[in-house]
């Protein structure tokens, strides 16, 4: 007698069993794409106990007739595909016909299902495997399934399931998956009687990820949208103000299907390079669509994952829209204000009031009170300090909601591919300052006589401020200047004209202007500045080169020693002239001459030590490893915390700021500037409730 037998029906769906039902966020996932490909409009999924003691899914969809209920628990039954041909170019998100067979063959199962509100429905049994008999029951279209005691009948399965908290947040997590993937949908999703999600079915892609995440985070969110010759894309991004701890929030659906995709998720985490903190990651739902036939969903046996045919070509392109959308969406930070209550009326708690400080005994030289510039200046901070900020009015909850989803259609404002955002090309005749020393305070008269310094006596002591116009640390510009860099501040610059007023902890430099008040981050203005400039430097052609008055000897393996020989042509190309010296010892004569003094055998080794771990094509290395230089030698050459700041270094920083291509973030993605406006300064202080 042979060895080989055809395994038993029902052991074969019980190994099956174990492959497509792996918790109860399995269960749920199967039934709920059944329904969707059943064209339903309404789902309500209903949980209890974590989804092992009822699993309950109703929808409205299309419903099955008696011999469709029976069919329906046959191993391989389904009527999504009927030929070869139809695997490849597979629209549904079920075609395998294993999931009815395989979630009854570990529970039992309740089934009814009618074609019609008219028509009697039918109702079948499935117990561990075994198919009850077939009844007739009043029902309305659609279908109803209660799959109870889940795992009863395997043990083993039941032992290692996790608490019912980590269970319910699998379920949670999968079904608002679907419900972005499908807005056209109402979604509701309840455990124990208690509502976890609830969407409206109005196809706004926008609404169904304010009820997942929120009012407040769905007001930070970005439309994108895009298309090549095989691909379209539309979806949401979120602001850099916006991260979670984990790259579970970003979700790529593709046809229609939830798919996990590391190519895509790093695609658009290219996107947000430099843009977020090291380890934040943004929240996204992008909606992709291409020919069936460029995608293979049958290579997972959950069928979560996905291989596409031009899947480079795909990650450029979403990686380039993302960036294009996020550099237009970028902007000043802002704290994040709680939406108001529903009629709540603004009123004023406390008056406001001249609060009277003793003055510093400074006195002028009678000249400095004839100069025009400096008298236009003073009468326009005396503006600043006696105009009340406007408070606006506050609506309720309902408009609050409205106004924050209002003019985000997901098919009416798109961002097109071809209108990425394009750097302007800065490359500054002088490298920024960089130990903002104190200001030279050298009095000199002007050709007409014009004041050139301000005497400033305080407890006894003189101090001169030079007003020179043709250094990089003037106070103030030229009154025709002034005129002119206000009117084109909106236009040129994203960060507003601001006035530097103090310092807090040496690391925070405070400043304001109409709009309110601004913090900003000195180390990230500086690191930001500075990284502009050494990238402008590695990208021109023929980076000049320093000779070391000591050269600087590395010692490497000898695994890494063949590595750096292969190497060193891109070392070179960085304006490094390195060589051999014998063995595992290579010497380093030359550096380029605008390395950050005091940090150039660092930036020296973190550079080689790049080049050794890296193993892609030259040219991506090339790419890469500017981009590692600069962000090394800013930060390296950038003022530290705890440096306290002249109003000159201060003003002289802010203004190199503005001329910056992105001043919003550091390349480490940090935030640098912070804006309260008025009314928030107000609110803070209950002059407002």
């Amino acid at each position: 007698m042979g060895k080989i037998q055809v395994l038993d029906e029902h052991l074969a769906n019980m190994i099956a069993a174990g492959e497509v039902v792996e918790r109860p966020a399995s269960v749920v996932k199967e039934l709920v794409e059944n329904a969707i490909d059943a064209q339903a409009t309404t789902i309500e999924v209903h949980v209890e106990e974590g989804g092992l003691e009822l699993i309950r899914i109703v929808d409205n969809g299309q419903g099955m007739d008696r011999e469709d209920c029976r069919l329906a628990f046959e191993r391989h039954a389904t009527s999504k595909i009927q030929s070869a041909r139809d695997l490849f170019r597979i629209r549904t998100l079920g075609f395998r016909g294993e999931a009815l067979p395989s979630i009854a063959a570990v529970s039992r199962m309740e089934l009814t299902s009618s074609l019609s509100s008219s028509q009697v429905g039918t109702r079948v049994i499935n117990e561990g495997g075994h198919l009850g008999e077939l009844t007739d029951v009043a029902s309305v279209k659609g279908t109803e399934i209660c799959v109870r005691s889940l795992f009863f009948n395997t043990p083993a399965r039941l032992k290692y399931m996790k608490s019912i908290a980590t269970e319910v947040g699998h379920i949670s997590d999968y079904v608002n998956r679907l419900a972005l993937t499908h807005p056209q949908i109402a979604f509701t999703l309840t455990h124990n009687g208690k509502s976890l999600l609830q969407t409206s079915g109005d196809g706004k892609l926008l609404h169904v990820m304010a009820a997942i995440y929120g009012v407040q985070v769905a007001k930070l969110l970005l439309p994108v949208s895009g298309e090549t010759l095989d691909f379209r894309w539309s979806g949401f991004v979120s602001k850099t103000e916006v991260t979670r701890a984990n790259r579970s929030y970003l979700s790529t659906l593709v046809n229609g299907r939830y798919v996990r995709s590391f190519a895509l998720n790093n695609a658009i985490m290219r996107g947000y390079h430099t843009l977020l903190p090291i380890g934040r990651f943004p929240i996204v739902a992008l909606q992709i669509e291409m020919d069936p036939t460029l995608v293979d969903v049958n290579v997972h046996p959950a069928k979560l994952e996905a291989r596409f045919s031009k899947e480079d070509e795909l990650c450029l392109a979403i990686e380039q829209s993302v960036r294009g959308t996020l550099r237009q969406g970028l902007g000043i930070v802002r704290p994040m204000v709680t939406a108001p209550k529903a009629k709540v009326v603004t009123q004023v708690v406390q008056p406001q009031f001249d609060l009277q400080l003793p003055k510093p005994a400074v006195s002028l030289s009678p000249t400095l009170e004839a100069s025009p510039r400096l008298q236009e200046w003073m009468a326009k901070q005396s503006q600043q300090r006696e105009r009340l900020p406007e408070v606006p009015p506050v609506a309720g909850q309902t408009a609050a909601i409205k106004e924050a989803l209002a003019g985000y259609d997901n098919n009416e404002q798109r961002v097109e591919q071809d209108t990425l955002w394009e750097v302007k090309s800065k490359q500054p005749s002088s490298p920024p300052v960089t130990n903002l020393a104190p200001v030279s305070f050298a009095e000199r008269e002007g050709q007409n006589g014009e004041l050139t310094s301000v005497a400033l006596s305080t407890e006894g002591s003189e101090q001169r401020l030079s007003l020179q116009e043709d250094t990089d640390q003037t106070i103030q510009p030229r009154k025709e200047e002034l005129t002119k860099s206000e009117s084109m501040d909106s236009e040129e610059s994203a960060v507003p004209l601001l006035y530097p007023v103090g310092q807090v902890h040496g690391t925070y430099i405070v400043a304001q202007n109409d709009e309110g008040m601004y913090l900003i981050d000195q180390h990230a203005a500086q690191e930001r500045i500075f990284y502009e400039y050494f990238m402008a430097k590695l990208e021109e052609e023929g980076i000049s080169s320093q000779i070391m008055l000591f050269p600087h000897t590395v010692e490497v393996t000898t695994a890494e020693a063949n590595k750096l020989e292969k190497r060193l042509p891109l070392l070179q190309s960085f304006g490094l002239e390195m060589e051999s010296f014998g063995g595992r010892t290579y010497i380093v004569r030359a550096h380029p001459h605008w390395f950050p003094e005091g940090a150039e055998i660092e930036v020296i080794e973190e550079l080689i030590q790049f080049v050794l771990e890296t193993g892609e094509s030259m040219q991506a290395n090339v790419v890469k490893m500017r981009e590692k230089a600069a962000i090394l030698m800013s930060c390296k050459a950038s003022i530290k915390a705890n440096r306290y700041l002249t109003h000159a270094e201060m003003e002289s920083l802010l203004n190199q700021l503005r001329e910056t291509s992105s001043p919003f973030t550091c390349p480490h993605g940090r935030p640098i500037v912070i804006h309260f406006s008025g009314y928030d300064l107000e609110k803070m202080f209950k002059r407002v409730m």
